[in-house]
């Protein structure tokens, strides 16, 4: 995730980022302005329409049409961010419930080598979370000093948080914490697997793709039609104006696909790298 500070957004408009869109789009630019040039030039030069040609009145359509894309786009993009979102808000929750539960064992247990266990434990499902959504291997030196055995064909995730509760079930076999101690504990402990559940699901459900192939292909036949409805009214202009058009419909798009997904590598993805560490760091101050 790009970090940056919106209050000097005048800054920005003058830099460009990797992840901007523009740089992935320039080359697709180009064709398009040399698409509209040649559109442009052979209905100037060599074409001589009538001023009630159904060619000019192309442009009646386009303006319906351009308010029919822009409720599309709006809905796209607002579908995108809200997955965007909610992934964040999980990861808080993470947040919070990893420190909730480090806070309940810090004051319930007595025993340092307990300390030590959940001290490597409750950090460790946060991490292999964040590998999990990445598809990441992982490395054994994530759990030294605690005696674990990760089997990589099955679910990791589910595989920590099972030994968190095998774990709290053994203190209170032993005696070490109440009944009433284990149930409370145990919602935290649940708490992590709902979290996880729910990343799955935005994980492994993209917008439909009938829908995502439509507004495609919708974007491109809208800005290939666009010379021929304007070039009368703007001339040679309507190179750039269509260029223009094409850029922020397709950014549009470009951003949508790049947010829904948050659990990646992208520039705008999510931090879940440092989320993790910081309740790695959170939960060694508590415990």
């Amino acid at each position: 995730m790009v970090p940056y500070n919106p209050r000097i957004w005048i800054t920005y408009i003058f830099t460009f980022h990797r992840a901007d869109s523009f740089r992935k789009l320039f080359p697709f630019v180009l064709l398009i302005a040399a698409y509209s040039g040649i559109i442009a030039y052979l209905e100037i030069e060599y074409f001589e329409l009538e001023e009630n040609s159904h060619v000019r009145n192309l442009s009646i359509i386009h303006t319906t049409l351009g308010f029919v894309i822009s409720l599309l786009l709006a809905y796209r993009i607002n579908s995108a961010y809200d997955r965007w979102w909610e992934g964040r808000k999980l990861w808080g929750s993470l947040v919070n419930n990893s420190r909730n539960l480090a806070i309940k064992l810090s004051v319930i247990l007595k025993d340092e080598k307990d300390f030590a266990y959940f001290r490597k434990l409750i950090p460790a499902y946060a991490s292999m979370l964040n590998k999990h959504l990445k598809d990441e291997e992982i490395t054994m030196s994530l759990f030294e000093d605690v005696d674990l055995v990760i089997n990589h064909h099955k679910h990791r995730p589910n595989q920590i948080a099972k030994m968190l509760f095998q774990k709290i079930n053994d203190l209170y076999i032993s005696h070490k914490i109440t009944g009433d101690q284990l149930i409370i504990l145990n919602s935290e402990i649940q708490s992590f697997t709902d979290i996880c559940g729910a990343c799955e699901r935005i994980k492994n459900t993209p917008i439909p793709y009938s829908y995502s192939t439509f507004i495609k292909k919708f974007i491109f036949l809208f800005v290939l039609t666009l010379p021929y409805a304007y070039v009368f009214t703007l001339g040679y202009y309507v190179v750039p104006v269509v260029s223009f058009v094409f850029y922020v419909l397709a950014s549009i798009e470009l951003i949508s696909e790049e947010i829904e997904e948050p659990f990646g590598y992208d520039d705008n993805d999510l931090p879940t790298t440092k989320i993790s560490q910081n309740i790695k760091k959170h939960i060694e101050e508590l415990i």
